[in-house]
């Protein structure tokens, strides 16, 4: 059997949960998600799990947060007031905004907390800072 290495195209089916045990993201009803190892598209922690797995080997691996999504960045929060913010906008915590950085690149921006007067918002990735657990399926080697 053929060991999946840098290069490869795999499909994989996985179930991500965090260390409490909550399901963030799962392939399950879904088409295996499909992936060429080292093109760094995935967390690094995921691809390098996949790497000398077999069709049909299952693990479970624990990956680090530096590894997955990076440490959570207390400066990439910030409060701005809320008069900064168009009205037709939702403004509920838990919600994402789009918004354009200076350099044009396009970011995602959660709310975490309101005010009457001021909107704190977070760019950090929303698994930024936490560790992983992903059971890992590898169903192909394209």
């Amino acid at each position: 059997m053929f060991e999946a290495k840098e290069g490869d195209t795999v499909k994989v089916h996985y179930t991500g949960k965090l260390d409490d045990g909550t399901e963030f993201d799962s392939s399950t009803g879904r088409d295996p998600l499909e992936f060429a190892i080292g093109t760094r598209t995935l967390i690094p922690g995921f691809e390098e799990a996949v790497v000398g797995m077999t069709v049909g080997d299952s693990k479970t691996v624990q990956i680090a947060s530096e590894e997955a999504y990076g440490p959570h960045h207390q400066e990439a929060v910030q409060t701005v007031p809320r008069s900064e913010i168009p009205e037709q906008i939702d403004l509920s915590v838990g919600n994402v905004l789009q918004a354009t950085a200076p350099n044009g690149q396009q970011m995602a921006l959660t709310v975490v907390e309101l005010t009457e007067d001021a909107v704190t918002l977070d760019a950090n990735h929303p698994l930024a800072g936490k560790d992983l657990t992903f059971e890992i399926e590898l169903v192909e080697i394209v």
